[in-house]
């Protein structure tokens, strides 16, 4: 069951672990990373995201990280997520504690699903097809205990 979200950006500042579960549908691989990802306020409004940790990709273990920002959407406790080079990327809205959204990207697309768990916790899927990839993406969020 979905847990509703008034303010996508309220609900998301802080600190969250992060496990995510990377699968090439069409050879069969599998990776797995795991690590933190900080939402910290944003000069001008909204959020700056940096996820890191280690991704395991075929047995090798490596340091990895990225950067997005999350921006007040139009609507009230909506977001607009860029690329750190300003670059959209997606909307995002929580309001009913679910939300789907497309990327595409060259010709692939990405779909994401986003479901809002509990207070303390929510999981992003995406699914990526096209002629380069055919990929699923599940993460998991959780806040860590005080």
């Amino acid at each position: 069951m979905p847990h509703p979200v008034p303010d996508t950006l309220a609900y998301l500042a802080g600190t969250w672990s992060v496990e995510r579960t990377v699968r090439d549908l069409a050879g069969g691989a599998e990776g797995r990373f795991t690590g933190r990802t900080e939402f910290g306020p944003l000069d001008g409004g909204g959020l700056l995201h940096h996820e890191s940790g280690v991704f395991t990709w075929q047995g090798v273990a490596r340091p990895a990280e990225r950067t997005l920002r999350f921006l007040p959407g139009e609507a009230a406790g909506t977001v607009e997520v860029h690329f750190s080079d300003g670059r959209f990327f997606h909307a995002l809205d929580l309001r009913t504690g679910r939300h789907t959204a497309d990327h595409p990207c060259s010709a692939d697309l990405y779909r994401g699903e986003f479901e809002v768990l509990g207070p303390d916790s929510w999981r992003m899927v995406w699914r990526v097809r096209g002629p380069a990839k055919d990929l699923l993406l599940v993460t998991e969020f959780a806040r860590p205990a005080p």
